[in-house]
């Protein structure tokens, strides 16, 4: 038997006006979903523990079969861990985001406009967060180059600070959402300076992109300790992301990453791929487990485009799930798919809730004929519910 996840962060929604009271995973046009639906069982998965801040990092960890409570140390820890950074014991692991700041105002009048500077590629990324390091780098902070807008600060000797997430700050002032703490707080204030000017955010500005203008710190947490999944599961598994913070769950967990060319976490990502990977991993290489992570509903989410986040759906139901279906129905091999959100990012919040979330869980060994559609309020109507999300994993892996 072989196990594969899909994942569309973000995915799950509330019902939008624009779109006929429907939300866009009910609205989105997915017929492989509406395929298997029928024929899998569809419920409600509570991912957020309650008190826990509803995230990427809590949800898809309660999705692999970690309990929150017990594993959860901070999101940016787990990003450290996919860029390879070498984390002391007394090391405090921060994201340093690449933001849009508002640019007429004194830095503490600003307004968030855009958490990941127009999706920044990478590459400009990188030059930014050079001439940052360059000017605040020291030996207690140090800056490490991640993925598109996401980066790391390491806090040698640090503490663990409460920090805003800039994507729960979109279009409101940032004064009393910025650090505290004196020293976090001067090096925004100065990484505006180094950056508003660069000729990269000079270039952005004549594309009609938003420039990456500032760092932004939060998420921050200490060294994680998670143990092997294949230990606790007695199964084999690779993890399919373009994000830092899932492949550095992966890293945590002992699990495979698999780096696929033109997956970079936006609507544009290299869906085929990724689905490729997971089937050549559990069919060619011996793994039995795939969890395939897709960011871009989340991020659409957070744009609060409804029309991208449909498109994100229809990708993902058309490129990824159509793709994994067909080839593991011509392989003959016996399979599990079990397709959900991380946690919803409403459009009318631009940020994620600790709402439950849908799932679909399709056994290709098991004949089902149900009415069912996959959605979140067919999910609900199921009667189906699962309290603690953590658990869902041994409900895929029982057989």
């Amino acid at each position: 038997m072989k196990y594969i996840v899909v994942l569309g962060d973000g995915m799950a929604d509330e019902p939008i006006e624009a779109l006929g009271g429907k939300t866009p995973l009910a609205y989105a046009v997915t017929k492989t979903l509406d395929e298997l639906a029928p024929k899998s069982e569809i419920g409600l998965l509570h991912t957020i523990p309650e008190g826990m801040k509803p995230g990427s990092d809590t949800a898809n960890l309660a999705v692999l079969g970690y309990d929150p409570r017990k594993y959860y140390s901070g999101r940016s820890p787990l990003e450290a861990l996919s860029i390879g950074v070498p984390m002391k014991d007394t090391d405090i692991a921060l994201r340093c985001n690449l933001v849009t700041l508002s640019e007429e105002e004194p830095y503490e009048e600003k307004t968030m406009i855009d958490h990941s500077s127009g999706e920044i590629s990478t590459e400009d990324a990188a030059v930014l967060l050079e001439a940052v390091k360059k000017e605040l780098q020291s030996e207690t902070y140090q800056f490490y180059t991640g993925t598109s807008y996401r980066h790391c600060l390491i806090w040698n000797g640090g503490e663990v600070v409460e920090l805003a997430q800039p994507h729960d700050i979109l279009e409101r002032k940032i004064a009393q959402y910025l650090p505290k703490d004196p020293v976090l707080r001067q090096m925004q204030i100065k990484s505006y300076e180094i950056l508003k000017d660069h000729p990269i955010n000079a270039e952005r500005r004549k594309k009609g992109l938003n420039p990456a203008n500032s760092c932004w710190f939060w998420g921050a947490g200490t060294k994680p300790s998670l143990s092997s999944f294949e230990e606790k599961n007695h199964k084999k598994g690779v993890m399919i992301s373009a994000v830092d913070l899932l492949k550095g769950i992966a890293v945590g967990a002992g699990m495979k990453n698999i780096m696929v060319e033109g997956a970079n976490g936006g609507l544009h990502t290299n869906y085929e791929g990724k689905a490729k990977a997971a089937v050549d991993a559990l069919l060619n290489d011996g793994y039995d487990f795939a969890y395939i992570h897709v960011e871009a509903p989340d991020e659409m989410g957070h744009q609060g485009s409804v029309e991208r986040k449909v498109q994100a759906i229809e990708y993902l139901d058309d490129k990824v799930i159509r793709y994994v279906k067909e080839k593991m129905d011509a392989s003959g091999e016996a399979y599990r798919l079990l397709v959900l959100p991380d946690h919803p990012t409403p459009i009318r919040v631009r940020t994620h809730t600790s709402d439950p979330v849908p799932y679909l869980l399709y056994d290709n060994t098991v004949e089902k004929h149900e009415q069912w559609l996959y959605n979140e309020a067919e999910a609900k109507k199921s009667g189906n519910d699962i309290a603690e999300g953590y658990k869902m994993i041994d409900h895929l892996f029982e057989v």
